[in-house]
This record gives structure tokens, C-alpha cells and sequence, in this order.
């Protein structure tokens, strides 16, 4: 037996290639596919099945590229919102790869209407589960979040997903290894825990939807306030088809002049660190750091608006691009050679973003004062923040300013848990005019460290 997982970076995206007998299966695969037709290639493996547990909503699913390339079936629930599958799944239905290796098919709605799950059995010990792909109906430490589909109906959601999870997946039994489609950091789950590998008898103790009773696992799935990105809807548009190829085409590297020509038409993404955004960058562009390109990017980007990069090297620049085609995103048209050393040499114009640090905030909030954006997630935010700190997820900041009720000129100091999505926000904010903006360097984590004052919020 072959086994792999295959994970994405930044989307914290788990992708799995279970193989036997010369046959392989690949579930949950991303539109980038070469990747995996590598480890086929290398592994002497032909693709039979591809398996999708759900309509993914937080990257372009791979599978209509395999199918075309491999002649691979696509596998999936018998659901309106999967019409593109050839092996149409109803819950209970069976089916083997080869090897000795067999699926079982379980349907556990919740996370969304259509989600799949697929339990693993081998000929050796076919009364035992050997793992169970669970998509993000079950994670490590949590579940898939159940407001996707009807904000209105989360609770209702939350209900159907207990109950699948009761009755159909927790009775594998505690051997069962956990195969789920992400791990920590994902847009689609609240608190994923940082585990490398799980079991069915762990989750049973450590995750909600083990220990707690159905009231309580639906009181908690409420609780949850999680952002919901703009580019989920792509997702949701693209993955009707099993999402599509991968665009093959060279990016364009720009001088500086040809740069500053183009790129007023669409938005500039800055990749560096937040430091060295902060130090000088083209006017106007927004700072969204390497490790968040796949998901801040699509907050900042959109489908048909022209993306012009700045990268610390050609890689990092190739690799933003990646990112953001890994959530639909393809209109990157180019980006800057020489990255921002070149713009700076050129004599072209530069600008700088104030930073601060927690001592030298908490001094300021005792003197002359500044208005605080806690720019986290809500959640985070209600466990402790800054005392008279306003929040808005940085997402959401742009359309948020009125709410804000901000003077363009008066200090602002932006935070986040250590800097990064600080440095979006305060990128964000000098576009829009505001002029004494500045982020604070290691965020809540660092403020915290030193025991400065934070309170709760309800």
C-alpha cells in the first residue's frame, strides 16, 4: 500500500494519495495537479479515482484537470451540487480500488449539504477501519464551520452534523485514523488543532463534537464568528465544474518604468515582511506577507481586477502567483524585476508606514491617545484586546471605514496577534488617506507578553 498526504501552504489544505495494486485514488486535489502526477510518476502509480468530499470553498479544486489528463473517474456525493462527478455516491455505497483496499461511503451533511466522507478497509482486516477521509466534516481538534451555506440556518446545520458524526463516523471505531481535508490555519474551521495525525478515539476526548452533547456542540458551532472571504463565492462558482486547469503562460517581469505605467490599473500586492513594507513601498500598494497571499490575497484581489506584484525575489513572486491561482485568482500581470531595490534605484517615488512598539503604545494611550483597530478575528478579540480598541477584521476594513468613524488625520494604531494582517490593515488604511498610521510590531502576542492591560469583550 502507497499513502501520502500533500499539503498547500497558506490554505493549510491537506490532500491525500492512497494507492495499491499499480491503482491510485487522490483526494481533495488542488487545481496545481503537477505536483501530484509527480508522486503518481515516481511511485509507478495510475490514477483511477479521484475523490472529492465536498464542493471546496476556500481553493479551485483539481479534479476536471486530473480527469482530463489521467481519465480518472471523479467521485463524489449523488448531490445537484456535484454534477460534474461520474461516480455518484450515495451513503453506504461501496467500492474498491485494487490492492485490497475498499471505500465506504458516508454521508455527513453539516459543514455543507453535499459532504462526503469515505472510510477505508483493507482485505487483511476488513472488520476494522483502517482511516476515514472526513473531509472538513471532522478536523483535528474541530469541525467544519456549518454557516456557509445559510448564516440564518448555522444552528440547524450544526445539529446535522452531531448527529452524521455520531451516527455514522465515530462507530468506526477508535483505530480509525483522521484524514481530514485541513489542518491548522484554514478559513474553513475555527480552532483546528496543531496536531500532525489523529484518530477517531483521540477526536472522541479531545475535539467538541466528541465530548460535548448535541445542545452543546450546537451552542458552540454559534459561538463561532468566523469571516467569511470574498473569494468563497468564486469557489463556490468554479467547483460546480471540479474547478479549472491551471493557466500555463510566463509572468511578466517589468522595469520600474513599465511597472509605474501598468500598474494603476488594477492593485498592487507587496509580498515582503511587514518590516520592510513598513521602511518604503510603492504609494498605494497593499502589504500582504507571503504566508497569507492565498488568503488575505483574496480578500484584496478580485476575479477581473488586474494584480501587480513586489516580491523580495523572482520565486517568492512566482510563488505569490501560485497562491492566488490556487483561489481563482489569475489576473496576476506582472510583476516588478528587481523587486522594490530596483523601484528604489530607479528615483521612483517612495513611501514609508509608521510601526510601534507595545511599550511605546501603552505610553501614548496615557498621554495624547490614538484610536486602536484590532483587525483579529472576533473571537480572539473578545478573549482580551487593548482597552478602547475598536475591532473590524482586516478583511473587512475597507468597507468598514464609516463605521469607524476615523479622522483621516488623527493617530491610528492597527494590531493583530503578531503584525502581519497589522500590516494589511495599516497598508489599507494609508491608501485611503488616512496619515498618521502605524502598526504595532508583534501585535496582541507581544503586548501580552509584557502584561500590558487588555479587557474581554462579551
Amino acid at each position: 500500500m502507497f499513502f501520502q498526504r500533500i499539503e498547500t501552504p497558506g490554505i493549510a489544505h491537506f490532500a491525500y494519495i492512497l494507492g495499491g495494486g499499480g491503482a491510485a485514488a487522490l483526494i481533495d486535489p488542488a487545481r496545481d495537479v503537477e505536483r501530484y502526477l509527480d508522486i503518481l510518476r515516481r511511485n509507478g502509480l495510475t490514477l483511477r479515482y479521484v475523490l472529492e468530499t465536498h464542493r471546496q470553498e476556500d481553493f479551485e479544486m483539481g479534479g476536471a484537470a486530473l480527469r482530463a489528463i489521467t481519465g480518472a473517474e471523479i467521485a463524489a456525493c449523488d448531490h445537484e451540487i456535484m454534477p460534474h462527478a461520474d461516480k455518484r455516491l450515495k451513503n453506504g455505497d461501496t467500492f474498491s480500488l485494487g490492492g485490497g483496499i475498499s471505500f465506504r461511503a458516508l454521508h455527513v451533511p453539516g459543514h455543507t449539504p453535499e459532504s462526503m466522507c469515505y472510510a477505508v478497509t483493507l482485505d487483511e482486516a476488513p472488520d476494522a477501519v483502517w482511516a476515514v477521509f472526513t473531509g472538513d466534516a471532522l478536523f483535528m481538534g474541530d469541525t467544519g464551520r456549518t454557516d456557509l451555506t445559510d448564516a440564518e440556518k448555522t444552528g440547524e446545520h450544526a445539529g446535522e452534523l452531531y448527529d452524521g458524526l455520531h451516527e455514522k463516523i465515530f462507530p468506526l471505531g477508535d483505530q480509525a485514523l483522521v484524514l481530514p481535508a485541513h489542518g491548522p490555519g484554514s478559513a474553513c474551521g475555527g480552532n483546528v488543532a496543531d496536531r500532525e495525525w489523529s484518530t477517531l478515539g483521540i477526536e472522541r476526548q479531545a475535539n467538541a463534537a466528541g465530548r460535548l452533547d448535541r445542545d452543546g456542540f450546537v451552542r458552540h458551532k454559534l459561538s463561532e464568528q468566523m469571516a467569511r472571504p470574498p473569494y468563497f463565492r468564486l469557489m463556490e462558482d468554479v467547483n460546480l465544474q471540479a474547478g479549472r486547469p491551471l493557466e500555463e503562460r510566463p509572468l511578466a517581469w517589468l522595469s520600474p518604468e513599465d511597472f509605474a505605467g501598468r500598474c494603476a490599473n488594477g492593485v498592487v500586492i507587496d509580498a515582503r515582511d511587514v518590516e520592510a513594507f513598513a521602511g518604503g513601498h510603492i504609494p498605494g500598494s497593499v502589504n500582504v506577507w507571503q504566508g497569507g497571499m492565498a488568503i488575505y490575497g483574496g480578500w484584496i484581489g478580485c476575479a477581473h481586477d488586474p494584480v501587480w506584484l513586489v516580491a523580495d525575489d523572482p520565486q517568492a513572486a512566482l510563488d505569490a502567483r501560485l497562491a492566488l491561482a490556487r483561489i481563482g485568482l489569475d489576473r496576476v500581470e506582472g510583476a516588478l524585476a528587481g523587486g522594490f531595490p530596483a523601484w528604489r534605484n530607479a528615483g521612483r517615488e517612495v513611501a514609508t508606514l509608521a510601526t510601534t512598539t507595545p511599550r511605546k503604545l501603552a505610553e501614548r494611550l496615557k498621554g495624547e491617545g490614538a484610536a486602536v483597530i484590532d483587525v483579529r478575528e472576533e473571537s480572539a478579540f473578545a478573549e482580551g484586546h487593548i482597552p478602547g480598541a475598536r475591532h473590524v477584521h482586516a478583511g473587512r476594513l475597507e468597507e468598514k471605514l464609516d463605521d469607524l468613524g476615523l479622522d483621516r488625520d488623527e493617530p491610528v494604531a492597527v494590531t493583530c496577534s503578531v503584525g502581519h494582517r497589522g500590516g494589511l490593515a495599516a497598508s489599507l488604511l494609508a491608501r485611503a488617506g488616512y496619515t498618521q498610521v502605524s502598526n504595532l510590531l508583534g501585535g496582541m502576542t507581544a503586548w501580552t507578553k509584557l502584561d500590558l492591560p487588555t479587557e474581554k469583550a462579551a
